[in-house]
């Protein structure tokens, strides 16, 4: 299968399509950058690591590659500049956004591809690329708390010195300042985390603390995520091109899971090569199931603003 990476020049972009390459599952990868220079020493630098890694076309270019892309990526986005408020850069990369869509939907797009929104805000341009493309609404994914779910699981697993593969613990909700932490079923090995040594809620706290702020601390040190995003974005993509069926805690516009509808945010997603084929409403604490409510309600709020600028799409 065809992956088209839109903003495949950039950090988040390369980084996915290294990720990509790496687990040797894909069988073509396109980076799509405004900067085709760019675009195309990354894929000439991913090409020269090729025989030792899988059989993959990799290849660069622009919108000519939608028509036969089975997965479209979108990573494109703008920084917040010095003293913009959060709507400011909220709007200048909707705008960004749209005219990416503007181009996708120009190119021609596959009646079965799937859209993997990376973006931020990535549930407002998740809600907002399912509204334009016309495509159905299992089809337009986004990453979601994905990567704020590994993020949880490596920290967790670095403070109670576990295996990161053994940790298990969940983000839902807003990929934002009210994103949840699902508490209730939080185990390592399968083994209740709060029943481990030294484990206590200020502990707890802290570390949500610190996974919320990891975006933050890894560009202020680094200037910008790049690795573990790469890798979030594989475990959806592999989850799609596989049919694995994997739950993933991955945006998409909900209708009525937890009660919560037209507004795109993550809740536990079956994963497939339709996109998303389920959603699982699991039994949560009542608690969690208020905070994710209200980071529904929060990301509405953000949503009206937005599409009371820009209008919805043309059904």
């Amino acid at each position: 299968m065809k992956v088209s990476i839109i903003g495949g020049g950039g950090l988040v972009g390369s980084s996915a399509g290294f990720a990509l390459q790496c687990g040797g599952v894909v069988s073509e990868i396109a980076l799509l950058d405004v900067n085709a220079d760019l675009a195309s020493g990354q894929a000439l630098d991913m090409l020269h690591g090729a025989p030792s890694v899988a059989d993959q076309v990799i290849t660069s270019g622009g919108y000519e590659h939608i028509p036969s892309s089975d997965i479209i990526c979108i990573t494109a986005g703008l920084r917040r500049k010095p003293d913009e408020s959060r709507l400011d850069l909220i709007n200048r990369n909707t705008d960004l956004f749209l005219g990416i869509l503007g181009e996708v939907t120009k190119a021609g797009v596959k009646k079965d591809a799937i859209v993997l929104v990376v973006s931020n805000p990535v549930d407002i341009l998740t809600y907002v690329a399912a509204d334009r493309l016309g495509l159905p609404l299992s089809q337009v994914i986004g990453l979601g708390t994905q990567l704020d779910t590994i993020r949880f699981r490596s920290l967790i697993a670095q403070q109670v010195k576990a295996a990161p593969t053994q940790v298990q613990a969940l983000i839902l909700g807003e990929h934002g300042d009210s994103m949840v932490p699902i508490w209730s079923s939080a185990c390592i090995a399968n083994l209740p985390l709060e029943k481990f040594p030294g484990w206590n809620t200020k502990l707890a706290d802290e570390l949500f603390t610190r996974t919320k702020g990891s975006g933050a601390e890894v560009i202020k040190k680094k200037t910008g995520a790049g690795f573990a995003v790469g890798i979030a974005i594989r475990d959806v993509i592999h989850s799609i091109v596989l049919d694995q069926r994997r739950i993933l805690p991955v945006s998409s516009v909900q209708e009525g899971c937890y009660d919560i509808r037209d507004v795109a945010l993550s809740v536990p997603t079956v994963v497939g090569r339709k996109g998303v084929v389920a959603r699982h409403q699991i039994e949560l604490w009542p608690k969690e199931v208020q905070l994710l409510r209200k980071s529904g309600l929060v990301l509405r709020q953000t949503l009206e603003q937005v599409l009371s600028r820009i209008g919805r799409g043309k059904k």
